[in-house]
């Protein structure tokens, strides 16, 4: 704490010395120079100092790049005199290093707020999307043939039970969720879901493929229409997808891979269509163990194209377009990473700029996990300790080997969330055992933040517990208002409202650390009516937003586009969180600006379909805008 004041105190020290806009106090005159050499000297620069400000107010610098930010030639110089450039609106380029300012982001030590948004979200949250109608959309298994919300107007679905007796359901197995409001509506779902995999198509649509029996090879579509329901294809994919992951590919279309004993992977036909067969793909039969730990493989598209796939210990990356492994990466030591041994797993930002190299670098990291044995141990009621390193591999880098570094307290079956301004957040899960119905024990209730860039014994802070358990089944989203919704959690099979750990139909909102409401004069708002919001790949575009700061660093404005994901089990599919290349930063009228970017250069960086953009300064985003890149 006392640490924490001292450093506030250097920040404040060197705001105050800003106040001059990057002029230094000069010393007292040489006693020797003449009153007409200094008279002179007043005569040459007053002007040129009017025409340096005037022309970097109004006028468009010719001359940005990728290097602009380097700053090599920091004022207009004059013999026995520097005049430096001022460092606030319009001036100066952005850094080499996109998490790097001119000012530090602000500090606080507010550790975030948990809310309760729902008593009950109707269906038990096992699987979530955002969509760009800002709704919400969760569902669970048709398995167990109840929830708490009736399907409408006296709707029953017939279905034969283990023993082919005729039943009938009525009961809804997905809502659609206000997340403002807290407003459910019932969705109809025939064929099971459960387990299954999903994502958002370049349109908007909700894909979800696989499940379970009558759903294993089922995809469904669900659109943002105000009465949409979901269309459903029984005998779409080729192999049961029961635990499979789907990602988006750079030409948009879907790439489903992995399931329980589908050792394959497929790409997902357009609607009506059927594939004939899959892709066999005897990398996920040689990482299954005794206890499977590679379903749910984590899959991640890179900067060039190719898919970076995990499963257990290993990772590969595939060329889609030759469906060849072209490259196989270190085994990651200590564990196994997929479920059962549910680890987490995310894409770090990925940095932009205006003018970008010839490789994107991306960077992937997982965190936790458990060890190989963990399932069997657990069915026979001993729970041994989750996995506590996180590890980061930068797959577009040759010869790239693992980094180690260790979490605050061990976690398996956790979420991990890219938040606007960079960090990550992991929460939910356990400390000791694995997925699994009855499998976990010791909830791991406080979040923790992890600031990747960071020192590195710098970057995890442990935040505020909530004090509902989110054990196996657990999902998470990213909110436009910044926020993160937390809902799900079921270890057991079927609605247990009972158990140790019931099933949990309460609905939760968290607020991170930027959301201090010390912070809030510090906090932008974008004015989407003067913004754009349909890109062009590559293309400059621009956001307008209101900022109540007397003085603005252009380069600690940031802009970040972020791809919501699917998330169950642990896993948000899909998700992807860009810092764009920054042109200008222009003071338009008092406390507004306007930030011109460039859009992501091509599809392979981020696929065609719907983000959202925050407008971050010094770690504090906006609320979000939708945007649409095609």
């Amino acid at each position: 704490m006392e640490r924490e004041r001292r450093d506030r105190k250097q920040i404040e020290a060197k705001e105050k010395g800003k106040k001059h806009c990057g002029f230094k106090r000069r010393k007292a005159p040489i006693e020797g120079i003449s009153s007409m050499a200094a008279l002179l000297r007043t005569l040459i620069v007053f002007p040129l100092l009017l025409v340096t400000v005037h022309s970097q107010f109004w006028l468009p610098n010719p001359f940005r790049g990728s290097n602009d930010d380097q700053d090599k030639n920091p004022g207009l110089k004059l013999p026995g005199i520097t005049i430096p450039i001022l460092g606030s609106i319009g001036i100066g380029g952005e850094t080499d290093k996109a998490d790097q300012g001119a000012n530090p982001p602000f500090e606080t030590d507010y550790k975030g707020l948990w809310m309760l948004l729902s008593a009950d979200s109707g269906a038990n949250a096992m699987h979530v999307n955002l969509l760009p109608n800002n709704k919400i959309i969760m569902f669970d298994a048709t398995a167990f043939r109840m929830s708490t919300l009736k399907l409408p107007n006296g709707e029953c679905i017939p279905y034969k039970d283990d023993k082919k007796r005729d039943k009938e359901d009525c009961w809804s197995h997905g809502v659609e969720f206000d997340y403002n409001t807290g407003y459910k509506r019932p969705l109809k779902m025939v064929f099971d879901p459960w387990c299954s995999s999903g994502g958002l198509t370049a349109d908007g649509i909700l894909i979800s493929t696989g499940g379970w029996k009558d759903g294993t090879r089922t995809v469904r579509y669900m659109d943002t229409c105000e009465d949409c329901d979901w269309k459903e294809f029984q005998y779409t994919l080729a192999d049961a997808r029961w635990y499979a992951t789907q990602i988006t590919l750079a030409d948009g279309g879907f790439f489903l891979v992995g399931g329980r004993k589908s050792f394959s992977y497929e790409y997902v036909p357009p609607e009506g269509k059927s594939n004939a067969e899959s892709i066999k793909f005897p990398f996920l039969y040689q990482t299954t163990d005794i206890e499977e730990n590679n379903l749910y493989p984590f899959v991640h598209l890179s900067s060039d194209g190719n898919v970076f796939i995990f499963a257990n210990n290993r990772s590969v990356l595939l060329n889609p377009k030759t469906n060849k492994i072209i490259k196989e990466f270190p085994i990651l030591e200590g564990g196994s990473r997929n479920y059962p041994a549910s680890a987490m797993s995310a894409l770090l930002p990925i940095k932009l700029y205006v003018k970008n190299a010839a490789t994107i670098a991306v960077e992937v990291i997982i965190c936790g996990g458990a060890k190989p044995q963990a399932y069997t141990l657990a069915q026979n009621s001993i729970f041994i300790p989750a996995l506590q390193d996180c590890n980061r591999l930068q797959i577009t880098k040759p010869n790239a080997q693992w980094k180690k570094e260790t979490m605050p307290t061990p976690r398996v079956m956790g979420d991990m969330l890219n938040l606007p301004n960079g960090d990550l957040l992991i929460l939910n899960g356990a400390k000791q055992g694995t997925s699994a119905w009855y499998s976990a024990e010791d909830p791991n209730l406080n979040p923790i933040l992890y600031s990747p860039y960071k020192p590195m014994n710098q970057r995890f802070k442990v935040l505020n517990p909530t004090i509902i358990p989110r054990m196996y089944h657990s999902a998470v989203a990213l909110l436009p208002d910044g926020k993160v919704l937390v809902g799900g959690s079921n270890p057991n099979p079927g609605y247990n409202f009972t158990a140790k750990y019931p099933t949990e139909m309460r609905i939760e909102k968290f607020s991170p650390p930027y959301l201090d409401p010390a912070l809030a004069i510090h906090r932008p708002i974008i004015i989407e009516e003067a913004s754009e919001t349909t890109l062009t790949y590559e293309k400059n575009f621009m956001v307008q937003f209101r900022l109540g700061e007397s003085f603005v660093d252009k380069r600690d404005v940031k802009v970040s586009m972020y791809a919501p994901p699917f998330t169950t089990h642990g896993y948000s599919m899909n998700q992807r969180l860009l810092f764009l290349g920054k042109v200008d930063v222009r003071k338009v009228f008092p406390t507004v600006y306007q930030v011109n970017v460039v859009a992501p250069p091509t599809r392979e960086v981020a696929p065609s379909g719907y983000y959202l953009i925050f407008v971050v300064y010094r770690g504090v985003p906006s609320k979000a805008m939708w945007v649409q890149i095609k």
